[in-house]
């Protein structure tokens, strides 16, 4: 945890530490007009992560995954949400570890991937910080049919799309994923822009 001057950790209580770790911070917060106020604020650790948007130039395509999240299911939700390949780093480099799931869920291989920015994506309550990236990807090098690891209950659909396609879910409110979100958005400015997200 990073040292700074405006900032007295008072007490740390774990909640749980079962999937991964919930604790509870009391600490003291020197404010702007030079006072301190004490605050209790909830954390949850669940290491950092990193996700891919896969993209076909010539096609003008995108790699996409389809799967189940309860998280989002009793959030008034189906639960079935479209996102970019993701998880989480467990020790392993960025790039690394997003090349091992993009092929692990997609089956298609990544040779080499672009790291474009990290951000938090839930900062009021989850530590995590994302790293993203964007890689092409081509039909040839697909070595398996993805799907995910059985053992970790992922059960996922690849979907390649129209790149004005997946722009559309958008609006349409078929994604709402936020890293997908941030993606494709991105790909619309930087990799596609001549064609304004339109092939």
């Amino acid at each position: 945890m990073p040292t700074d001057e405006r900032i007295r950790i008072k007490a740390v209580e774990t909640l749980s530490d079962d999937w991964y770790v919930l604790k509870k911070t009391t600490f003291e917060w020197l404010r702007r007009d030079g006072t301190w106020q004490q605050q209790k604020r909830e954390t949850y650790d669940r290491g950092n992560g990193a996700t891919i948007l896969l993209y076909n130039l010539e096609r003008s395509t995108v790699i996409l995954t389809r799967q189940f999240r309860f998280s989002a299911y009793v959030n008034s939700h189906s639960g079935l949400l479209v996102e970019t390949p993701a998880g989480l780093l467990d020790n392993a480099s960025a790039e690394e570890r997003i090349r091992t799931e993009a092929e692990e869920e997609t089956g298609y291989r990544v040779h080499q991937a672009t790291r474009i920015f990290d951000a938090f994506m839930s900062p009021g309550s989850v530590t995590e910080r994302l790293h993203f990236f964007v890689a092409q990807y081509d039909g040839r090098e697909r070595t398996g049919s993805g799907g995910g690891n059985y053992a970790e209950g992922e059960d996922i659909e690849v979907l390649e799309l129209r790149f004005e396609d997946a722009l559309a879910a958008i609006a349409s409110g078929e994604i709402q994923d936020g890293k997908t979100i941030m993606l494709l958005q991105y790909a619309q400015i930087h990799i596609f822009p001549s064609r304004g997200g339109r092939p």
